[in-house]
C-alpha cells in the first residue's frame, strides 16, 4: 500500500533540522511526516533501543485514519489482538457479565485496532529507522534558545544546533520541566494508583480479559492470546496522591499488597506475582493539562503536553493524532511560531474532548463506593441484551487536515501568561 499524507515538497521544510525527545509512539510517527517532508530529523531516547513488550493500546477513530495514511494499516491489523470477551466479576469472583470488548469500549469492530505496545512502537520505528538519526541512550540535559535555533546539549556531552526541538518524551517529559516547569504545575491526579506488570497464565486464558472489582479496587488479567504469559493490573482509589512512593519501588510494592490484603478470587497470587515482578510498572492515573504546548522554538506533543490517562485509552491515539498535526502545522507555516500557534489550535478541541473519556473509564472500571458498583454492575448486565455501542463521538471527533491545504492561519501565538487549567 503506497502512503498518503502530507506533501513531499522539501522545499516548504526547507531543511529545516528538527530534534525530536522521546522514541516511543509519538516521536517516530512525528518524525515519520517531518522526514517525508523535507525535514532533517533526529530522534533522541534515553533507552537503548526500541522497546518492546508493554500492554495492549488502543488505535482507534482518527488515529486508524492516521496510520492508513503511513501505510502502516496492514500490517498492524495482523498484530490486531482480537478479543473474545470480557468478563467482569464480583469481589468473591462470581461472574456479573460477559461481553464483547467493543460493546464496554464503545470501539468500532473491523475498524479500530488493539495492538501490543511493542508491536505499534516496531512498526513505527521501522518506517524511519533507513532515513531519521536515532540516538539511543542519550537524552536531552539543557535546552538554550536564540533566534537562531536551539542549542542542545545531551547527556552524553555532545552540544548540538537544531532550529525546532519537540519533546513526545511521555507524561513525565523531561523536555517540559526543562521549558516550562515541575510537573506539578500541569498534572491533574485522578484519584486512582495503579501496578502494571506480567505473571504466569496459571488460569489458562486465552484472548480476553477478566475484570474483578470491589469498591475503590479492580484487578484485570489480560490474555492477549495462548501465551504463557499475562498482563495484570492492580488499580485502587486513593483520594491523596501517595507522592512518597512514586519513587520507591518497595514502598510501590508495599502499598499494592496492604491495599489489596484480604481481597478475594485470584487476587492473593496476583499480589505474590507482583511482588516478585521485573517489570512492574508503578503510578497515578493523572492527565497533563497546559494551556500552551509551545515556548519560542520548542513545542510538546503526545503525553507530554496533554497525556489523557489510562482511564479514556486514548493515550497512543491522541500521540499519533497529535504527530500527524504538528507535522501539517509545520510544513504549511515556515515560520514556527505561526505553525505551533495553528497546532494548538487544530487539536485543542480534540484534545479536551477525549480527556473527558476518563470519567467514563473511571465509572467503568473503577466504581469507588458499593452503590456505584452496583449501578455499574446492573448496566453491565443489560449490556448483555444490547447491540454492540457505536464508537463513542470523541474517538472519531477530528477531520484529518487535507494534506494539500494549509493548515489554519493564526495571526498571533497563543499568550505565554494564559492562566492554567
Amino acid at each position: 500500500m503506497t502512503p498518503s499524507g502530507l506533501s513531499r515538497d522539501v522545499r516548504t521544510a526547507a531543511r529545516r533540522k528538527v530534534l525530536i525527545s522521546g522514541a516511543g509512539i509519538c516521536g517516530p510517527a512525528l518524525a515519520y511526516w517531518l522526514h517525508r517532508s523535507g525535514f532533517e530529523v533526529t530522534v533522541v531516547e534515553k533507552a537503548g533501543g526500541v522497546r518492546d513488550g508493554g500492554y495492549p493500546v488502543d488505535v482507534r477513530g482518527t488515529a486508524a485514519e492516521v496510520v492508513r495514511r503511513m501505510g502502516l494499516l496492514p500490517r498492524l491489523r495482523d498484530a490486531h489482538i482480537d478479543l473474545l470477551r470480557c468478563t467482569f466479576l464480583t469481589a468473591d469472583g462470581r461472574e456479573i457479565a460477559s461481553v464483547r470488548p467493543s460493546t464496554v469500549a464503545g470501539s468500532v469492530e473491523e475498524r479500530d485496532l488493539e495492538v501490543r505496545r511493542g508491536d505499534l512502537a516496531t512498526a513505527l520505528h521501522a518506517l524511519v529507522r533507513d532515513d531519521v538519526e536515532f540516538l539511543f541512550d542519550d537524552s536531552v540535559a539543557t535546552l538554550d534558545q536564540s533566534d537562531e535555533g536551539v542549542d542542545v546539549t545531551f547527556r552524553s556531552g555532545h552540544l548540538r544546533t537544531f532550529d525546532l526541538v519537540v519533546g513526545a518524551d511521555g507524561m513525565h517529559s523531561h523536555t517540559r520541566e526543562l521549558l516550562f516547569g515541575p510537573e506539578e504545575r500541569f498534572h491533574r491526579y485522578l484519584g486512582h494508583c495503579f501496578a502494571l506488570f506480567t505473571m504466569p497464565n496459571s488460569l489458562g486464558l486465552s484472548r480476553e480479559v477478566m475484570l474483578w472489582n470491589s469498591p475503590g479496587r479492580a484487578a484485570a488479567l489480560y490474555a492477549v492470546g495462548d501465551h504463557d504469559e499475562l498482563h495484570a493490573l492492580l488499580t485502587f482509589h486513593r483520594p491523596v496522591p501517595p507522592s512518597d512512593a512514586l519513587r520507591n519501588p518497595g514502598t510501590q510494592r508495599e502499598l499494592v499488597a496492604s491495599t489489596f490484603a484480604g481481597a478475594g478470587w485470584e487476587i492473593s497470587g496476583m499480589v505474590d506475582a507482583m511482588r516478585e515482578a521485573d517489570d512492574l510498572f508503578f503510578d497515578m492515573a493523572g492527565q497533563i493539562r497546559m494551556p500552551h504546548w509551545s515556548s519560542g522554538r520548542v513545542a510538546l506533543v503526545g503525553d507530554a503536553a496533554y497525556a489523557p490517562s489510562f482511564l479514556t485509552g486514548q493515550g497512543s491515539s491522541l500521540a499519533l493524532v497529535g504527530a500527524y498535526m504538528l507535522a501539517h502545522a509545520l510544513v504549511t507555516n515556515p515560520d514556527h511560531t505561526a505553525a505551533f500557534a495553528a497546532y494548538e489550535c487544530g487539536l485543542r478541541e480534540f484534545v479536551t474532548m477525549n480527556q473527558a473519556l476518563a470519567d467514563n473509564g473511571a465509572a467503568t472500571l473503577l466504581p469507588t463506593t458499593a452503590r456505584a458498583l452496583e449501578r455499574r454492575d446492573a448496566r453491565l448486565r443489560h449490556l448483555v441484551t444490547l447491540p454492540s455501542a457505536t464508537a463513542r463521538p470523541a474517538y472519531s471527533a477530528l477531520t484529518l487536515p487535507d494534506p494539500r491545504r494549509a493548515a489554519p492561519r493564526v495571526s498571533a501565538p497563543h499568550p505565554l501568561h494564559t492562566t492554567s487549567e
